[in-house]
């Protein structure tokens, strides 16, 4: 009788963990369906704006495109993690740049918040918070942290999405220009379309400062279309990825090495004058760990 009536419940066990599963399954599958080659269109527009100043001048509405190779770099059951490449200029000699690089972390409890001025905060979040969601881990095009985010895949009357609100720094076509707000609220939504991906933003730009309330300076929205097309358009970024992914390997390896410090971060803007990225692009004289490693350390504030 006993066995009879632990029967039940274990029946229900199994369901619950194979629901799990597939669920887990078509979150994967949501975030790999992301890579390929797309023909993305950027826009952007201020929308409104709180400041007290007379003088005070938007942003110029920005709409750019271009073409876009999203490479999958790691595909393990708990990361998944892409590579953004832009495929610029002449389509019969096109100049690759690397771009962004988004990993995904499955239950994942360690994070790096941006908190203004090069900083980011380390936060260690208890597992029931993060259960069942994916983390979104964004860098720089040297691999550099950017932000980052966690929330749960949504898989609804043939939608699938992830949203969440996480602080970052300024996007780059503002931060050369503005100097009057030091963060980024990002409102970031990744959604999986017919014809292709949608990253849809509603961001605030922040002032921030220490011992104060955050004041929202003004508001944006982003509106970014990923458009898939066939993947020999993008051949030469894949060409160009073949060629670079052991050297880039090495970057990743020792950024996971000062991230697993699990101490807040702070990064110079520029050392001897030069930004990370343009050393980092010199394949002739950082190409090894014993270039590559000392150089990314000579960035950290210690």
């Amino acid at each position: 009788m006993k066995q009879l009536s632990t029967l039940p419940l274990l029946l229900i066990v199994f369901s619950l963990s194979v629901t799990a599963q597939n669920k887990k399954k078509q979150d994967q599958n949501a975030i790999k369906s992301m890579c390929g080659c797309y023909e993305v269109t950027f826009n952007f527009t201020e929308t409104f704006n709180y400041s007290q100043d007379s003088l005070y001048k938007p942003s110029e509405t920005k709409i750019a495109s271009g073409l876009e190779w999203a490479q999958l770099v790691e595909d393990n059951d708990d990361k998944i993690s892409i590579q953004h490449l832009l495929q610029v200029g002449s389509p019969t000699a096109p100049h690759i740049v690397k771009h962004w690089r988004q990993d995904w972390l499955f239950e994942n409890t360690d994070f790096y918040m941006f908190n203004g001025d090069n900083k980011w905060t380390y936060q260690s979040k208890p597992k029931k918070e993060v259960k069942n969601q994916w983390t979104q881990k964004v860098y720089q095009v040297d691999d550099s942290p950017r932000y980052e985010g966690s929330a749960t895949w949504v898989h609804v009357d043939g939608k699938s999405f992830w949203e969440n609100t996480t602080t970052a720094p300024l996007p780059r076509r503002e931060y050369t220009k503005r100097s009057d707000y030091n963060v980024t609220l990002r409102g970031n939504r990744h959604e999986i379309t017919k014809y292709g991906w949608l990253h849809d933003q509603d961001n605030e730009k922040l002032i921030r400062e220490t011992g104060k309330e955050d004041v929202v300076l003004a508001k944006e929205k982003g509106y970014n279309t990923y458009v898939k097309v066939d993947d020999s358009r993008c051949q030469a970024a894949q060409d160009w990825w073949k060629n670079s992914q052991e050297k880039w390997a090495k970057v990743r390896t020792k950024w996971d090495e000062v991230f697993a410090r699990h101490q807040n971060l702070a990064l110079h803007a520029k050392v001897d004058n030069k930004v990370l990225f343009k050393y980092l692009f010199d394949d002739e004289n950082y190409s090894t760990s014993a270039q590559i490693n000392p150089l990314i350390e000579s960035f950290i504030i210690k």
